[in-house]
């Protein structure tokens, strides 16, 4: 019965992180204009929140075939990597929707709910919000030890490097343009980069905790 309800969330999933996808590529909107952080084109891959869609929309795409298999009796098992990629795949989403519920929407130009808006209505709510429920209560992970919970870090790790690449290059007498500091995270000095990632890489350890321990819970 599990299988069967991840495999529905798991193309609901893929599906909406495909139709985000198309919506921030060409520029369509149909919710009024958001509060920034959309981009069109290749240029919106340097946002975390479009890069761990893609990531989740790709892996929910591969469980697809896998439980669609196990349904039909063609195949007993996912192996146990794919869980360990479903995990750090929903990470990332957890941790963009954290960021914005928490962080980002509050000090929205245009309010609260404009960052949930065209495809981010997909990238910042929909997709995240599914990806958590779908790992946490759908999906058969006791393959997955303690020790995984530290793979949950590896896409923010990846993003941390070129963030912070990005805004050495650009900062000028210790500041950085907000053009290049697209989340703000070192409007208050460059300095602030020492205490800032830390704390994004806590944040996100602690969720891919919490999401193991729910699962572990839960099956």
């Amino acid at each position: 019965m599990k299988t069967k309800a991840s495999l529905v969330l798991n193309i609901i999933i893929t599906t909406f992180a495909l139709v985000g996808t198309i919506l921030m590529l060409f520029g369509i909107k149909f919710m009024g204009p958001e509060d920034g952080y959309s981009a069109t084109k290749i240029e919106m891959f340097r946002f975390y929140t479009v890069d761990s869609n893609v990531i989740i929309g790709i892996v929910s795409a591969i469980f697809v075939i896998y439980e669609y298999k196990i349904i039909k009796g063609k195949c007993n098992i996912i192996p146990n990597v794919l869980y360990v990629f479903k995990l750090m795949a929903t990470v990332g989403v957890s941790l963009t929707f954290f960021v914005v519920v928490l962080y980002l929407a509050p000090i929205a130009t245009h309010g609260y709910f404009s960052m949930f808006r065209n495809a981010n209505l997909f990238f910042h709510f929909l997709v995240p919000v599914l990806s958590m429920i779908t790992f946490c209560f759908f999906e058969r992970t006791d393959c997955i030890s303690f020790k995984h919970t530290f793979t949950g870090i590896s896409t923010m790790l990846v993003y941390a490097i070129f963030y912070i690449t990005n805004v050495l290059i650009h900062a000028e007498n210790g500041t950085v343009s907000t053009v290049y500091d697209w989340y703000w995270f070192v409007q208050n000095g460059i300095w602030t980069i020492v205490i800032v990632i830390p704390i994004i890489f806590l944040i996100t350890y602690l969720i891919s905790f919490l999401l193991w321990r729910i699962n572990r819970i839960e099956r």
